[in-house]
Formats: structure tokens, sequence, C-alpha cells
């Protein structure tokens, strides 16, 4: 619960047992929808256990989730927290994963940790370099990765089966976001076991990557600085606040860390959901073969319904407050459900149902896959765009591709917070 060592039994909020749900429950990991539904529907907030058992409250609902991500008596970073001079409650996550002390600021310090006045300044920094339309203009170029790989897919098959995850959405997705940042060719291998590393929290695996992430980053940094390039890197480098203000170089790898990792990671995998969900659901697949036009809102709904990323940061209460008249103490923990959220039937007609004529064209976002408020994702355009690419690219490739066995049989990894594969067979022709 709070930061000063408050225990469960302490808070008052009585929204479940002292005890409560841990985000480490087979009933989470394996089924989170229905498992995060089933607490939504238990109450609004309920009172449980982040990965590493320190207490937390689960906020469950489409409005109140959407209404504290924008809200600014949240913090991600605890230390910010008014009077809160004890140890940071992330500091566990490090222990656990055993990460060198002189690294974690790496982890601890990027944007999607940073609050104000940081965070604005950081954000306007780096969309200065990640402007819209210089990702919609790369639109041309996804499309040009995408066919390239999935004409190579007849190659990688095996018995008539290939494996989209491995030989198709991780390729698009690590070649798209290294060509944006500047990072080369012949190093992308490297980065997609790094990456796959980091994921994977097995503090062995991590030992070995990330100090090697971190020392190519800044090597990497100095060698962009000494002769600037068109990439986002070189971007990075030059932009600076009115005020004069740079990214450091800590900061500049962050940020690096930032894009290329989660960037990557969560585009492949919108990419293998999303494939996996449309073949299982073939009059929402024939809609799409039908109109093509569908494919943005179609993109939003596969966002929503089958979304890699299932939970917000942790963020810290700066002050006593209540969310949906349950009372949260200065220095709690909120752990934001953005799966339970996205099926919330108190917001959506029939949420169950994949429907991707739900989302209009030219209405707002209806979903909280990407986030909402100042943390919204960064990689939002970018990551549309390549689902609409990849999905696109797909049908005209392989328009009878099917999935090889049923989709019960998928393999999937049960990652706290996360939904993902570990891979998508299919036959590429009947």
């Amino acid at each position: 619960m709070s930061l000063a060592s408050h225990s469960a039994s302490q808070n008052s909020g009585g929204a479940t047992c002292p005890a409560g749900p841990h985000m480490m429950d087979p009933a989470l990991l394996t089924d989170p929808f229905g498992g995060y539904g089933r607490l939504r529907e238990q109450a609004p907030v309920v009172h449980g256990r982040f990965v590493d058992g320190t207490p937390v409250w689960f906020v469950t609902r489409f409005d109140d989730v959407r209404e504290a991500l924008r809200d600014p008596r949240f913090v991600n970073t605890p230390s910010h927290v008014p009077g809160e001079g004890g140890a940071d409650p992330r500091e566990g996550m490090m222990e656990l994963l055993k990460v060198p002390e002189h690294l974690r600021v790496y982890l601890l310090g990027s944007i999607l940790d940073s609050d104000p006045p940081d965070h604005p300044r950081l954000r306007r920094l780096v969309t200065r370099a990640f402007a819209a339309r210089r990702i919609l203009d790369l639109r041309p170029s996804i499309e040009r990765i995408a066919d390239r790989f999935l004409a190579e897919l007849p190659q990688r098959e095996q018995d008539g089966v290939a494996d989209l995850l491995e030989h198709f959405a991780y390729p698009l997705s690590i070649t798209v976001i290294c060509e944006l940042v500047g990072i080369p060719t012949a190093d992308l291998d490297r980065w997609r076991e790094w990456g796959g590393d980091l994921v994977s929290m097995r503090p062995e695996q991590l030992q070995h990557s990330f100090p090697l992430m971190i020392e190519y980053c800044h090597a990497l940094i100095e060698q962009r600085r000494a002769a600037l390039t068109d990439d986002l890197l070189s971007a990075l480098i030059r932009a600076q606040d009115d005020d004069g203000s740079r990214l450091s170089d800590i900061e500049m790898v962050t940020m690096i860390l930032t894009l290329v990792l989660a960037g990557h990671e969560t585009s492949a995998h919108l990419i293998g959901n999303g494939t996996a969900a449309l073949l299982t659901h073939p009059d929402q697949l024939a809609l799409l073969r039908k109109d093509p036009s569908l494919l943005p809102g179609a993109v939003h709904e596969l966002m929503r319904w089958c979304g890699p990323v299932h939970v917000a940061r942790l963020r810290y209460a700066t002050e006593d407050l209540e969310i949906a008249g349950t009372p949260i103490a200065r220095g709690d923990a909120v752990q934001l459900v953005l799966v339970s959220a996205n099926f919330d039937p108190r917001h959506y007609t029939d949420p169950e149902r994949l429907d991707i004529t739900r989302h209009q064209d030219g209405q707002a976002e209806n979903h909280v896959g990407f986030g909402h408020g100042i943390h919204y994702c960064l990689g939002a355009t970018l990551a549309r765009q390549e689902g609409e690419a990849a999905f696109a690219k797909l049908l005209e490739h392989y328009p009878d591709m099917a999935l090889a066995g049923a989709g019960a049989e998928l393999d999937r990894a049960p990652l706290p917070g996360s939904w993902r594969l570990n891979s998508l067979r299919i036959r590429l022709r009947p």
C-alpha cells in the first residue's frame, strides 16, 4: 500500500480481503480477460498485490482507469510523493531482477516513469524529433519491409507451417524502429536478442544483456554526434527546448531503450495477437478482405480486444483521495488495469465481441490500449501504421492463410500484465 509501510490490514478501503489477488495468480496470468474481469465486477477498486508481493490497488473499470490516467494527483515516481522519504518500492523489482545499482537509472529514469516538470520537458524534446508527420511518411517504407519478409516466408516453412511471429511480426517491427532511430542493420539481431532477454524478466539473461545495451547506446550516441544524419537519434541530439536545455546522455540512452525495446515488442505482439484474432473470427476477416478501408478502425479494435499491454505502470497517490468511493491513502500504489477497462460492459456494448467496425473514422480513440493523459504512448502513431501495413500486406500475400491447429492451442507466454504469443504457426496456403 503506502510507501510509509502501511500494512494491507490497516487500510480501510474494504474492497476485498486483506490478502487480495496477486498479479502472479495463475487465474490472472493465464486468463487475464476473465480474471481481471471478475475483479471488475466484484468492485471498481480491489486491494491486492503487485508482482513482487507489495500491496497495490487494482482499478478495473473504464471511466475510473481513464480518469486516473490523467489525474495529476498521481505520479509514476514514488519519491515524488510529498513527505515520503523511504525506499523506492520499485527497487524491489530491481533486486529481484539483479540489475546492478549503477545501471538502474536507465530503467527507473525513463520518460515512462518521469513526472512534471521533467516529463513535459522530455516529451517536448522527443515530440519534436518523433513528430507524427515523420511517422506517417514512413508508410511506404513499412510496406516495402513487410513485402520483403512476407515474400521470404515460404523459405521459412517447416512441414508447410511458418511461424508468423518469428519470421514476420518481430523482424518487421525491429527493422522499422531501428531504421527510424538510426541503429545499423547489422545490429538488428543483437537488439532483438537483448529485447527478448529484457522482456523475459530472467535475471541471468538480463545480467548479461543489459550492460551490453547500455554500452552500445553510449557508443552509438558518440558516433552519431560526430556525424549527424537524418535519423531520429540525430534529431534527438539536435533537439533543444526554448531555454536551451537538451537531453543528457543518460536521458538519450533511456529514450533509445524505450523506443526500440518497448516499441518493437508491443508492435510485434499487436500484429501477432491481431492476426490470431482475425483468423479465429472469420466473419471479421471477411469484412476486412471485402473493405480494406476498415483497417484503421480494425487496428483500434484489435488493440482494445487483444492488445499486448494489460496494465499501466504503477502510479502513486500524492495525497489522500478516493477512486469510485474507495479511500486511497497518500503514497498508496495504484495499478490501472487496461484489459478490464477495455472490456467494461458499462462502457461498451457487447464488449466480448470482436467488432472491427466498432471504432468509426473521425471519432475520438475509444479504448485505453495506448494509455491516456500525459503518458499516452509515444509510439502509438507508429504502432498503428505498422499494424495497418502488416494486416494489409498479409491479406495481399496470403489471402487463404490459416492457423496451423485449433485456436485454443496458441502458445502464449504467461507474463504478468501482458498478452503475448511465444509463436504463431500459420499455414500460408490451403
